[in-house]
């Protein structure tokens, strides 16, 4: 069922949903709300999101090391994560979809999609945020081991932050300042 065009004949035909600007996604996401941020090529919108993962987002991981994310966020918050990895590993439906048949883009049609500036400013992005995970990896991480093969002791580094509820200090008259 569904289309059975390639992405080569896709983009060879310019077909709207095969143009550069689709590639628009991480950026606007990570961005905001701004309608700045929903301009395909904006580089104000790169900009922003950049700030944004930096700022306001604990951990971003990438799915080329999903394992290492699921680390990461066990040893960062052990209360919430306890035993993520190993559920991790041992879950068995881990992709809910699967294509049938598979063909890959011709090397013309790669290249003509990464000359494009959308492409280039969501690689940017994507750059960005996998050396923000690689860095928080190695710091949370010692020498980047992974939870599932040993001691948790031995694989967390020494734990830098901590998380809890913050409570406003009342004022002597027992009003909140």
């Amino acid at each position: 069922m569904g289309d059975k065009m390639t992405f080569d004949e896709c983009v060879a035909k310019n077909l709207p949903e095969c143009r550069p600007e689709k590639l628009w996604l991480q950026v606007p996401f990570f961005c905001g709300h701004h309608p700045q941020c929903w301009i395909p090529g904006n580089e104000w919108a790169l900009q922003q999101a950049k700030h944004n993962l930096f700022h306001k987002y604990l951990l971003v991981g990438v799915t080329e090391d999903l394992n290492g994310f699921v680390n990461v966020l066990e040893a960062a918050l052990p209360k919430l994560f306890k035993g993520a990895i190993k559920r991790f590993l041992t879950f068995s439906k881990s992709h809910a979809r699967k294509t049938k048949r598979k063909v890959l883009p011709s090397e013309a049609t790669v290249n003509k999609i990464q000359e494009s500036k959308f492409w280039k400013m969501e690689n940017e992005f994507y750059e960005f945020a996998l050396a923000i995970f690689r860095r928080t990896k190695e710091l949370t991480l010692v020498n980047g081991n992974d939870l599932s093969g040993g001691s948790r002791a031995k694989a967390v580094a020494r734990q830098k932050f901590f998380y809890d509820k913050i409570r406003p200090k009342l004022e002597r008259n027992g009003k909140n300042f």
